[in-house]
């Protein structure tokens, strides 16, 4: 058959109906996405060893001649053995095939093969169960470097490795070139048809690196180019000037004086205000870092200058808190504050709405509710998006264009490395707050089974006795929530995976473990009025026990709380894990982290030890980004980040640079890539964010 780049992959030889449905889960669909679907890792069976000579317990290839007909028996039902001798010069090895009927017509007496497997000795009899073959001569997969792919349910190592072999054997010689030539000479980087083939089924490891080197740059250089042409675009747009003031009229407003790090943080946000480019910051600091007190330097700064700014936090419960605290901070100083949230009356909508319109509320603090159709300002001059993580591009694009380029302020509590920062947020400018104020004493962690549970539930008595509160956080809602995340989930969980689903869990708690304490339940069904309320309860103090979604991931504030413990905590990410944690150790008392788990993965305790080990939390997002990549790293939320294939942004930070200078000089020499050849650079950062597109219109 004839196959082309666009050919589907049904029409493969045996693909049927079945097959493709479970190869489109690991997005392939057609001959195209096979050869952009890269091998996770390379199995070198290149090295041949007679019966005598290979080693024992390690896969190795060995070949061979089948010294007699193989012998098929039947067990019992369910259970087919195949049993054949081969031989060498040097010796014979004993096979055995289990449930593979097949291999009895596939191997004859008197042909040579090579076997790949594992060598086993008893006394001086050689043997090896199920191994690869292929007859000699007509080798694919035995004598030469072979890809190992990540896989999903049905879908063996071998058939993707079949049909990739045809895949790049009919149409890795029309896999465009979409590199300019003058970037390819300047980095020496390989051409695209030699790459595809090597990354699949490299002729060595020196051609795997070059295959590798030159896919991982074009990732990264079309990445850069994408986000480069965001910068420019802003780059664009004159910005309102915002007149500066002496810090120290804000900072007597502050209860306590700031870090170091957080007056550098002020003096870049008022350069930036002042420059009469619009401003595109990310604050990025760890939990408790003091991030608030910043975004209201930047507030205070635009209201005294005669615009307006809002703040968008990605829940009602941390609007609130956001509202609360800095209508007390800034009102005394003349800033009238104001708050916009899907919760609120439609009447008192109505009226917060005619306020921002006419002028009369110099900072908003709302949810989504700000980019709804019926928000308008008299003079926008300020955005700040809380926790990033939750904002993506089109978003911040959304509620920038309610005003006329206005600054953007965006604040991260989940620490990245900076070099990685400068690329994720490749459209924004990064600063740091890399101090915390002072007297904060650092929460103790501890990973534990689930045989010290009740050890557990007896240090909660302790602490609510002296007087503290308590946090428990759980993955699953409710009962039929459990129910549809098992569907989905039980395959990679196994049959020990007992999700504490929080209604029915706080009950328990309630009835069996703190009859005489007071449990309260939060999570993200209940309506914002009631989480509202339970937040508001605990925070006074009328709640012992919180038992929690992670609702309360984010921001939120109890300074009296002293422990947090997580259910099933080999379920989250160890950013996530570190937020959470973040909500203890905000008051004077000795705080705790608990993670409990039940898991008997060694990488998800390896994972929970590391958390236990430090709270740098950029050691901790170092760690996350090794772990789960930044796909995982950042979750679905971080909308308009393009997924990488190849690279690894912790790992490959010199070739970053590279590939972000030459796109640099790229766009310089033709900012809108109009030039002919530099068409298919545009295309392809088009196709890279695709989930985005109106942000190159």
């Amino acid at each position: 058959m004839d196959i082309t780049l666009d050919t589907p992959l049904r029409q493969f030889p045996g693909v049927g109906e079945a097959r493709s449905q479970k190869l489109e889960k690991l997005g392939l669909r057609r001959c195209a996405d096979l050869l952009s679907y890269f091998p996770r890792d390379y199995e070198d069976r290149r090295q041949m060893y007679s019966i005598r000579s290979a080693p024992l317990g390690q896969k190795v290839c060995i070949r061979a001649m089948a010294a007699e007909h193989p012998r098929l028996s039947r067990i019992r039902k369910g259970l087919e053995l195949v049993k054949l001798r081969v031989v060498d010069q040097a010796g014979a090895l004993h096979l055995t095939f289990f449930n593979q009927s097949y291999v009895e017509r596939a191997l004859r007496a008197g042909e040579e093969y090579i076997f790949c497997g594992v060598v086993e000795e008893q006394g001086s009899r050689r043997s090896m169960v199920n191994p690869i073959f292929e007859r000699v001569g007509r080798q694919n997969f035995t004598g030469c470097i072979v890809p190992v792919y990540p896989l999903t349910a049905g879908i063996s190592n071998h058939l993707l490795a079949s049909l990739t072999r045809l895949a790049v054997d009919s149409c890795a010689k029309d896999m465009p070139e979409s590199l300019p030539r003058g970037v390819r000479l300047d980095h020496q980087l390989a051409q695209a048809e030699f790459s595809y083939r090597n990354i699949h089924f490299p002729e060595s490891f020196e051609a795997l690196e070059l295959a590798r080197r030159r896919l991982t740059f074009e990732e990264l250089f079309y990445l850069s180019a994408g986000l480069a042409l965001l910068k420019n675009r802003r780059g664009d747009a004159p910005g309102q000037a915002v007149p500066p003031r002496p810090a120290e009229e804000f900072l007597a407003l502050l209860p306590f004086p700031p870090t170091g790090a957080q007056r550098r943080v002020m003096e870049e946000i008022s350069a930036d205000m002042a420059s009469g480019r619009p401003m595109n910051r990310l604050v990025q600091g760890d939990v408790g870092s003091g991030k608030t007190a910043v975004a209201a330097f930047a507030a205070w700064l635009a209201v005294k200058g005669g615009f307006q700014a809002a703040l968008m936090a990605p829940t009602e419960v941390l609007a609130e808190q956001h509202y609360r605290s800095l209508s007390a901070l800034l009102e005394p100083a003349g800033v009238r504050v104001g708050l916009l949230t899907g919760a609120l009356a439609p009447a008192a909508k109505k009226k917060a709405r005619q306020a921002l319109a006419s002028g009369e509320t110099g900072l908003v603090i709302g949810t989504h509710a700000l980019l709804s159709q019926g928000v308008a300002f008299a003079r926008l001059g300020l955005m700040v998006a809380d926790e990033q993580h939750r904002f993506g591009v089109s978003q911040r694009a959304a509620l920038a264009a309610k005003g006329n380029a206005p600054h953007v302020l965006v604040m991260s509590a989940t620490p990245i490395p900076r070099t990685l920062a400068l690329i994720i947020y490749g459209d924004l400018d990064v600063s740091v707050i890399d101090q915390l104020p002072p007297g904060r004493t650092p929460v103790a962690t501890y990973v534990v089974r689930e045989d010290k549970r009740a050890r557990m539930y007896n240090f909660v008595h302790k602490l609510v006795g002296e007087g503290r509160q308590v946090y428990i956080i759980c993955p699953a809602v409710e009962e039929n929530a459990e129910g549809r995340m098992q569907k989905a989930e039980w395959a990679e969980a196994g049959p020990a995976l007992d999700l504490k689903a929080v209604t029915t869990y706080a009950e328990k708690l309630q009835k069996e473990v703190f009859p005489e304490l007071r449990v309260a339940v939060l999570h993200g069904k209940m309506r914002p009025k009631e989480k509202e309320a339970v937040m508001a309860a605990f925070a006074a103090g009328e709640t012992d026990v919180l038992v929690s979604t992670t609702v309360i991931e984010v921001g939120v504030d109890v300074p009296n709380a002293a422990l947090i413990i997580v259910e099933n905590a080999e379920r989250f990410g160890l950013s996530q894990l570190h937020q959470l944690r973040g909500r203890v150790g905000r008051g004077k008392h000795q705080s705790y982290c608990v993670l409990i788990t039940s898991t008997r993965s060694p990488e998800a305790m390896q994972r929970l030890k590391t958390l236990a080990s430090t709270t740098d939390g950029f050691r901790i997002a170092q760690e996350d980004l090794k772990l789960r990549g930044p796909g995982d790293f950042f979750g679905s939320r971080q909308h308009g980040l393009p997924q990488m294939k190849l690279a690894d942004l912790a790992g490959d930070m010199r070739l970053l640079q590279e590939a972000q200078d030459s796109a640099r000089r790229l766009l310089l020499a033709d900012p809108g890539l109009r030039q002919p050849e530099n068409r298919p650079v545009l295309e392809r950062v088009r196709a890279l964010f695709a989930d985005t597109p109106d942000i190159f219109n």
